[in-house]
């Protein structure tokens, strides 16, 4: 099922631009990320669960890029944008080879099962 996105039709065309623009930058930022380095972790401080992805991935030898937007305190419309272009609610968001597998427990099963070192080749 494919997911549910408001489709640019149903946008009034005085925003449009304003909603392709909102915290672009952080996205571009990502994007580029996800296209430079095979395994990328986004978090946000104050959060232990991107600490225990970084910390999975460490442990079986497998390196990362890390990007980390604001904390419990602060950064929240950054995250919020990153939320609506994935559509994965929460930190971390870890991608293998361009692929968003999920969160920390997502990632503890791939490496666990050997999928994530198969995706990696």
């Amino acid at each position: 099922m494919p997911r549910a996105i408001l489709d640019e039709s149903r946008l009034h065309p005085a925003i449009r631009d304003r909603v392709a623009r909102l915290n672009h930058d952080l996205v571009d930022e990502v994007q580029a990320a996800v296209a430079a380095h095979p395994l990328v972790v986004v978090g946000m401080a104050m959060n232990p669960f991107p600490r225990k992805a970084r910390r999975l991935l460490a442990r079986a030898g497998l390196p990362c890029h890390y990007l980390e937007y604001g904390s419990y305190l602060g950064g929240w419309r950054g995250r919020n944008a990153l939320k609506m272009w994935t559509g994965w609610p929460t930190f971390p968001m870890v991608f293998v080879k361009g692929t968003l597998v999920g969160g920390a427990d997502d990632l503890a099963r791939l490496i666990a099962s050997g999928e994530c070192q198969r995706m990696l080749g």
